[in-house]
């Protein structure tokens, strides 16, 4: 498809508001099956424990292992984060070759069998295909629900809509641990994907039926030459190969052990070849030069990696400290990260609405990373003594930075670059912040190790696993005699408290790289090549 001149946006009409809405249930849907209870869970069954689950519905996992019969969970809950990661850079790609509306009603498409397989699962091994259909298809709907709505409306517009992903993204979070903690029982369980289905059934309905856009010219050998081979198999390689070293660290193997660092090495050195590939050699790139070629898109991609990380470890770690500190449920503990949760949602609005209006970005910004840093510090003063109302309060200012860090960071990284890169520019964004969470997860778990194996008392009651020590103990810390509690309490918050420090310094990093951004006009054209028609101009040029 030739590259056509922007054009100015017009009134949005009712084709508009259903992809919208079309936009935002597909978007709820990922959020909820990635983050459905995406905290820190360890259930006893007979005589094992299970350590840390990642990326799962982990709330209902316990149940699901003991009715397939298998302790093949890992699996099931890192299936859907890598295949939704891997793919990121390749839905970009395909966008721009294919056309957005085939790749989201595919990617919508897979979510849905992957769903209906997993409710239908009868073994462990039916079940890990189901996520990772599941997870393919949600990569495609985390990256193309965000380039659609880029071509929808201007990026000078973008902020006031952008506050409702940011809404989504609030309540999937949250209400996801009540979701799978409510089905989580043998007779349940399977609905938390067949009810999948429906919904995803009506998100597709409408996509189909009013994403009305260009399709690119030529035929269907021309568009598979402009496919990127080579670097999406390099980049798919590389994130696997990364995946599988930082969900075996210390949970199967322990880190020294060949069998992490190997895939550990050669995830690294394939993401710097993917890269070189990409800027040297590639025809159609799927990461162009061009989005490194300025100090204000580097800026925005280094600040939603920052952000990233320090979101993942507050989501998979404050809820260890309402665990192994206060005493909380599972579910009770996800309630406990409410403040976060729903803090971060007017904010991102707000955020949105303030950058439409004074068509200004980099104020916002400054004011959330200068608001992280107060809400981190005074997070890592609590102890295992320290209030509830105080932890939570705490969690209330650093929402209000995380959202409009989740709101904001994409306006650096789109104004200086031409629309027509916004496909590219989008799903390298969201890849780049969908991998650093995988990076969070294991930082914060090696330190919150570390500090347990020194400071945790060695005459516990219960079976402990030597290399995931912090989660196959944190089951029975409410059960331990009083001064051994408060020894484990003890232990817990400190290491926690060391996690919060590390934040701190990840937040500085986060300001500091947002000095880099330049005051960029925003865009107030749309790219022609994917104008969204309204049903009426359709019939108009049929007649």
């Amino acid at each position: 498809m030739e590259t056509s001149p922007s054009r100015s946006t017009s009134t949005n009409g009712r084709n508009f508001w259903l992809v919208l809405a079309a936009l935002l249930v597909s978007l709820f849907l990922a959020i909820l099956e990635s983050v459905c209870c995406l905290k820190v869970y360890v259930y006893p069954f007979s005589s094992l424990t299970y350590p840390r689950f990642k990326y799962a519905i982990s709330t209902a996992l316990p149940v699901i292992v003991q009715e397939l019969h298998s302790d093949d969970f890992l699996w099931v809950a890192s299936s859907y984060g890598i295949a939704s990661t891997v793919l990121l850079p390749l839905s970009g790609g395909l966008a721009e070759i294919i056309g957005r509306r085939p790749v989201i009603l595919f990617s919508i498409a897979l979510f849905a069998i992957g769903s209906i397989i997993g409710g239908a699962a009868r073994n462990m091994n039916i079940l890990i295909a189901a996520r990772t259909v599941q997870g393919a298809g949600a990569g495609g709907v985390f990256s193309l629900t965000q380039i659609i709505l880029s071509d929808l409306v201007t990026l000078q517009e973008r902020g006031k809509y952008n506050g409702l992903f940011g809404l989504v993204w609030a309540i999937g979070g949250g209400v996801g641990p009540i979701v799978g903690g409510s089905l989580a029982s043998p007779l349940r369980w399977r609905w938390l994907f067949y009810l999948n289905a429906p919904i995803a059934g009506l998100a597709f309905v409408l996509i189909l039926f009013f994403l009305h856009v260009p399709t690119p010219s030529g035929n269907w050998k021309e568009k598979m030459l402009r496919i990127d081979l080579i670097g999406n198999l390099i980049i798919i390689g590389a994130t696997c190969s990364l995946a599988i070293a930082l969900t075996w660290g210390g949970v199967i193997s322990p880190w020294s052990s060949p069998r992490v660092l190997v895939p550990l090495c050669l995830g690294v050195i394939g993401l710097v070849a993917f890269l070189c590939y990409e800027w040297l050699w590639a025809t159609y790139p799927v990461v162009p030069l061009q989005l490194m070629s300025n100090r204000t898109t580097m800026s925005g991609y280094m600040q939603i990696a920052l952000a990233a990380f320090i979101n993942i470890n507050l989501i998979y770690y404050l809820p260890v400290y309402y665990q192994a500190c206060k005493d909380s449920s599972p579910t009770a503990s996800g309630v406990d990260l409410f403040g976060l949760s729903f803090s971060t949602a007017p904010f991102s609005i707000l955020a949105g609405v303030s950058i439409t209006g004074a068509k200004r970005y980099r104020p916002q910004i400054w004011i959330a990373w200068c608001t992280l840093l107060i809400g981190i510090g005074l997070l890592s003063s609590i102890t295992e003594n320290t209030s509830r109302a105080a932890s939570i309060g705490f969690q209330v200012i650093i929402g209000i930075g995380i959202g409009i860090l989740y709101s904001a960071a994409y306006f650096p990284v789109l104004a200086p670059l031409p629309v027509t890169s916004n496909a590219l520019a989008l799903s390298f964004f969201i890849f780049i912040r969908t991998l650093t969470q995988i990076w969070g997860i294991t930082v914060g778990g090696a330190v919150l190790q570390n500090i347990l194996q020194r400071r945790a008392p060695g005459s516990l009651p219960c079976p402990f696993s030597s290399t995931n020590l912090a989660y196959s103990i944190i089951h029975c810390v409410p059960t331990l005699p009083g001064p051994l509690k408060d020894q484990v309490r003890a232990a817990f918050a400190d290491g926690l408290q060391t996690i919060w420090r590390i934040m701190i310094g990840v937040s500085g990093a986060g300001l500091l790289s947002s000095l880099l951004m330049k005051p960029f006009s925003l865009h107030t054209t749309k790219d022609e090549n994917w104008a969204l028609q309204e049903k009426e101009k359709l019939d108009s040029t049929q007649l």
